[in-house]
């Protein structure tokens, strides 16, 4: 996996080189800032796709968590007033539980991942839109939380909070996945889920606390993309937002087959998603082309992915080809 990340690495700076010589603008700190500021709102939640991603799983409905989660979110602040530091909690809690139900309908109900967060997908964006009527949920004018703001989208140093947050949450779940047994777990399951629950691993356990984990996230990042954002449309607010952090993931090594991945990659495949999205927009091309750019990205992931695993293959059987074979005896 070093490998991978060493390249990805080498990609981002080969790709941000290029960038800056063909528009100057990309270095600009206020750029800078700002492309800290959608890595840190999108790595956030990708890091907990990425999680379910490595067990076999996917998860597909965090987008419309987003709109849900925002509107109640909004409400909790604007309509009752509820403490804002009490509704953050509330909005996390309720994260937590989203997930919780999905790893109990993949684990105890035996449904396919899949299936579960795509109906999760349609099922919440529907609460979301009834809950409002189909409109628009925003704050009211000339309403402040500045503690809030300052947490969710100030700055310090020009760093913005998001981007912090998003670097703590890496290294945590980092040593979590990489330096605990519930990381080994993880993989092990991802990698073959009967033989790891024969070895005395409760696999149903570890991906129910994978999906709970990326729930938790999802939530945490509802409550910076409220304040992002400011207003929320049920509608479309955090549309196709799964598919940013599926191809984070796909991109920082993460297989669809489960199994494989790192932390790392993962931090890398979002910086370099969003690094795109920044090529796209300095160079004018149409912002309609963002959802082609990573539909390519995704597809180049799978594609390399599956090129690796064939090449391994392929060297495993050249190294039997070329295996000595005994002379045969001379006749006579």
């Amino acid at each position: 996996m070093l490998k991978k990340d060493l390249g990805l690495l080498i990609l981002i700076l080969v790709v941000s080189a290029t960038v800056a010589f063909i528009n100057p603008r990309f270095l600009l700190p206020i750029n800078l800032s700002n492309t800290m500021n959608l890595i840190g709102l999108y790595g956030i939640f990708s890091i907990g796709v990425g999680l379910v991603i490595i067990t076999g799983g996917i998860e597909l409905s965090v987008g419309s968590m987003f709109a849900l989660l925002g509107v109640i979110f909004v409400d909790l602040l604007s309509t009752y007033e509820i403490n804002w530091a009490l509704a953050s909690l509330i909005i996390v809690i309720a994260g937590l539980i989203l997930g919780a139900l999905h790893g109990f309908l993949v684990t105890r109900m035996g449904l396919q991942p899949f299936i579960v967060t795509l109906c999760g997908l349609l099922i919440y964006r529907g609460i979301a839109r009834f809950y409002t009527e189909d409109a628009t949920a925003g704050f009211p004018f000339g309403v402040t939380y500045p503690a809030l703001q300052w947490l969710t989208t100030g700055r310090t140093l020009g760093i913005p909070h998001s981007f912090v947050a998003f670097i703590i949450i890496a290294v945590v779940m980092g040593i979590v996945l990489h330096r605990s047994v519930f990381g080994r777990y993880l993989f092990a399951v991802g990698k073959n889920e009967e033989a790891a629950r024969y070895s005395g691993i409760r696999t149903k356990r570890v991906i129910s606390s994978a999906y709970i984990i990326c729930g938790g996230l999802a939530g945490l990042a509802a409550l910076f993309l409220t304040l992002y954002t400011r207003s929320i449309s049920p509608a479309t607010h955090g549309n196709f937002y799964e598919l940013y952090a599926i191809a984070a993931a796909v991109l920082g090594g993460c297989s669809l087959r489960g199994g494989e991945g790192s932390m790392l990659g993962i931090v890398l495949g979002t910086i370099l998603l969003q690094v795109l999205q920044n090529l796209v927009n300095l160079l004018g091309i149409p912002s309609s082309l963002n959802f082609a750019v990573i539909g390519a990205v995704i597809l180049f992931g799978v594609l390399a992915d599956q090129q690796i695993a064939r090449y391994g293959g392929i060297t495993q059987f050249f190294r039997r080809k070329t295996v000595p074979q005994a002379m045969p005896e001379k006749q006579g």
